[in-house]
């Protein structure tokens, strides 16, 4: 079940949410937003009123304010401590007050009270924040209006007052008051070539002849049942920049704002090289909670996640490389492991793991993560195999923060990769696992391809490591940078690196420059990259820069209100109060201290439904006496499964066929008509594929022909089977071709141990069997 958000109170009547208006602002990679929610009190008693709502992880939330009756009101930033106590006096004496904080157990979840609202008011809540916007695979940039709030899994005991326990009423999608509007303008020096969404948008309309601004709006009509996504791709290609943003010395005499701040961006140019050998200990963990049952989204045809995810861990265990170890873990409620304990990657336990995977169903329960999580920081760790950990889940927890301790904690000895399934999977999660553990996150919504995504982490996490990496300056007498970013100890081929500083001392002349210099190595060779940039300072009255270094300042410092180390706190309240970014220790207080008299009359409590959506009447909380049962699932005791195949059941006793070979009408509904995934499934762990009926099945001809036509006297069937194999691949699947890249090198390098004398007439042959117009070079060994 998804749910946006809304301004919700706490009793039985609704509050009317009237409208949403969004104006985003884009330029370059930041993006500027300032959301406007707009209600009514249209009752005769005064109203406490409860809104909540998502927001993506890395936005840096700097403004909030009320305007009631034609009068705006500025938040403050203060302690949250004493922001709730100056609330809760306001509302003692019948004061108007507004308050805005982050959920204390997830950082992308807001929660907002208005008290006392008198009748016949209306409210408008204004919040302003900046954010980088993430840079995709092919150059893309990925702007989300988070819209859709899922329900999160709650473990028995923990995150009680979580703004997400409200008990709130849900109704269908299409009985939703309000009505939606959003606008958006992108600016850029590259030029702007197009703009596209998964929801419906007016023509992209050009604002000057230079095509280097540009406009689009939603149109009328929109719900919100999905996550508003912008994919903008600029005409050139991303180059390296610095800008460096003015301060505001006269108000903050010893704050962050007070110096100039610069925002370098690296497009670092790391070659693709070879790694001399290939190890590693890969752990996949993949959520198999109620929800995967879910589509990934609402578009039509939309893959189940449970099945998506499915056949990215087929593709993901054929492309391991052969002396590797890996392990696969199931989690819900309770969690299930394929083996006792990491293996050894070999062809025997390659297709044992191939039929546990057929195997799966989202039949787990809840979405608890943390224990599986510890149960594999508790393994033994296999010299010369550092961990890689791959986690799938759509995000629904609701102790993010602890999830991410955990992560932290054991950062030293592995990587982590992350994958949001689905609309409202948690941006707080799966950036923030990701971000502490040196890896990379990814989310898959839309039409977006969880295979291809986790091949795209699959090849990095294969990618020989970059040492040594450093950031230096070199800056005019008396001038000196201050890194406010994290120091960096991992680089990725195609990765985009901030960095953010602060300039402190004397300002040069206008003309001056600075140079800033990124280095690191790569088996052994050195590389570097550098910029010089401007050292004149650029006036912006958001000081957009200073609050997106502040941002990268608190994430890397802020673990939740609760959690957050003492000796970090005190550097956390001081930097989110300077630069004006709500952190977890903070929050926006106003008080309205114009009205003559205070509100009259008993201080009433109202709840604003929230919509289903995907019809998923059975994951629908339960009714007890017209209130909502919101109450954790029951309180199994957690439980690791990890048994043979014979131990599992007669089901997978039967697939252990006494040929070893996996035997694809076992389980057809799993693969149905999908030839690619049938193909991949055949392939050996050592690359190879051998010529089966299966096989000869996927190329539409029957075996005998596939035998009778191998070019070669005595040729291994073997070598023959596997590149028709290949050709079959470049033939059918070349538009897929990132999500069996890795497999295809395997095949390859069995091929040229095997058959390199005989390969050129192997292809040849090949592409004539399969009448194929592959170009016989492209399989040059």
């Amino acid at each position: 079940m998804a749910l946006p958000g809304g301004l919700l109170t706490r009793g039985e009547e609704p509050v009317p949410l009237k409208s949403i208006s969004v104006t985003l602002s884009i330029r370059e990679f930041v993006a500027g937003v300032s959301a406007t929610l707009n209600y009514e009190n249209e009752e005769e008693v005064p109203l406490e009123t409860f809104f909540v709502f998502p927001m993506d992880e890395d936005s840096a939330v700097y403004s909030f304010e009320a305007e009631i009756d034609g009068k705006k009101i500025k938040a403050e930033l203060k302690d949250k401590r004493k922001a709730h106590s100056i609330y809760e006096s306001a509302l003692s004496n019948r004061r108007q007050a507004f308050l805005l904080e982050e959920d204390r157990y997830s950082r992308d979840v807001f929660c907002c009270n208005v008290g006392n609202l008198h009748p016949g008011s209306k409210v408008a809540l204004t919040l302003k924040y900046v954010q980088e916007l993430p840079l995709e695979a092919d150059g893309t940039l990925r702007y989300v209006l988070p819209a859709v709030l899922n329900p999160r899994y709650c473990r028995p005991g923990s995150s009680e007052d979580s703004c997400l326990n409200m008990k709130t009423p849900v109704v269908p999608l299409e009985e939703l008051p309000y009505t939606f509007s959003m606008i958006a303008t992108i600016r850029s020096q590259h030029g702007i070539e197009r703009i596209q969404s998964n929801c419906p948008f007016s023509p992209m309309e050009y604002l000057g002849d230079d095509k280097t601004s540009a406009q689009v709006s939603l149109t009328e009509g929109h719900k919100f049942d999905r996550d508003v996504e912008l994919l903008i791709y600029y005409s050139e290609k991303h180059t390296p920049s610095v800008a460096v943003e003015m301060g505001q010395a006269k108000d903050n005499p010893d704050g962050l704002m007070k110096d100039p701040s610069a925002m370098v961006c690296f497009y670092p140019n790391i070659p693709e090289v070879e790694s001399p050998v290939i190890c590693g200990e890969f752990v996949f963990l993949m959520d198999r909670s109620g929800s995967m049952h879910c589509p990934i989204s609402k578009q039509d045809k939309s893959q189940l996640r449970i099945e998506a995810a499915k056949e990215t861990l087929i593709l993901l265990l054929k492309s391991l490389p052969i002396g590797c170890y890996f392990n696969v873990y199931g989690f819900g409620t309770s969690y299930e492991a394929f083996f006792p304990n990491s293996v050894e990657y070999t062809q025997q336990t390659m297709e044992e793991a191939l039929r546990r995977v057929q195997l799966m169903r989202a039949d787990l329960g809840g979405t608890e993560i943390l224990t599986p999580l510890q149960i594999i920081y508790g393994e033994p760790s296999i010299p010369g195999h550092p961990l890689q950990l791959f986690i799938f889940t759509d995000g629904e927890v609701t102790d993010t923060f602890s999830v991410i301790n955990e992560v932290r904690r054991n950062r030293t000895k592995h990587r982590c990769f992350s994958f949001g399934i689905g609309e409202g999977a948690s941006t707080s999660l799966i950036k923030g696992i990701a971000r502490v553990a040196g890896g990379t996150s990814e989310f898959i919504t839309g039409k977006a391809r969880m295979q291809s995504k986790a091949l795209s982490a699959l090849k990095r996490a294969l990618q020989p490591a970059v040492e040594d990496i450093s950031v230096s300056w070199d800056l005019p007498r008396g001038l000196s940078a201050k890194m406010l970013s994290p120091e960096q100890t991992v680089l990725y081929r195609g990765q985009r690196l901030i960095i953010y500083a602060l300039l402190s001392g004397t300002m040069p002349p206008a003309d001056a420059t600075g140079e800033v210099c990124l280095k690191y190595m790569l088996q052994g060779k050195s590389f570097e990259n550098r910029v010089t940039f401007s050292l004149q300072p650029k006036p912006d009255d958001n000081f957009t820069i200073h609050r997106l270094a502040a941002k990268s300042f608190l994430q890397t410092k802020d673990m939740g209100f609760r959690d957050t180390p003492a000796k970090d706190k005190k550097d956390v309240l001081k930097v989110s109060i300077d630069c004006g970014v709500i952190s977890s220790q903070t929050a926006f207080i106003a008080v309205n201290k114009s009205l003559n008299k205070p509100v009259q009359g008993p201080l009433a409590r109202r709840d604003v439904p929230r919509p289903i959506l995907f019809g998923a009447a059975s994951m629908i909380p339960r009714f007890y006496g017209g209130g909502l049962d919101r109450s954790p699932a029951p309180d199994h005791t957690l439980r690791k499964k990890c048994m043979s195949l014979k131990e599992a059941s007669p089901e997978i006793e039967r697939a252990h066929s006494s040929t070893n070979r996996m035997n694809l009408e076992t389980h057809p509904t799993v693969f149905g008509d999908n030839h690619l995934v049938q193909l991949i499934s055949l392939q050996n762990a050592d690359g190879s594929w051998y010529p089966d009926e299966n096989l000869a099945g996927i190329l539409g001809r029957s075996l005998e022909d596939l035998l009778a036509a191998i070019p070669v006297k005595d040729a291994n069937s073997s070598s023959w089977a596997t590149v028709l194999a290949m050709v079959w691949l470049h033939s059918n699947a070349k538009q897929m071709k990132c999500e069996w890249e890795l497999l295809e090198k395997k095949a390859r390098t069995w091929i040229r141990i095997h058959a390199a004398s005989i390969m050129q007439e192997l292809v040849k042959a090949a592409i004539a069997f399969t009448k194929s117009s592959v170009d016989p070079a492209i399989f040059a060994l």
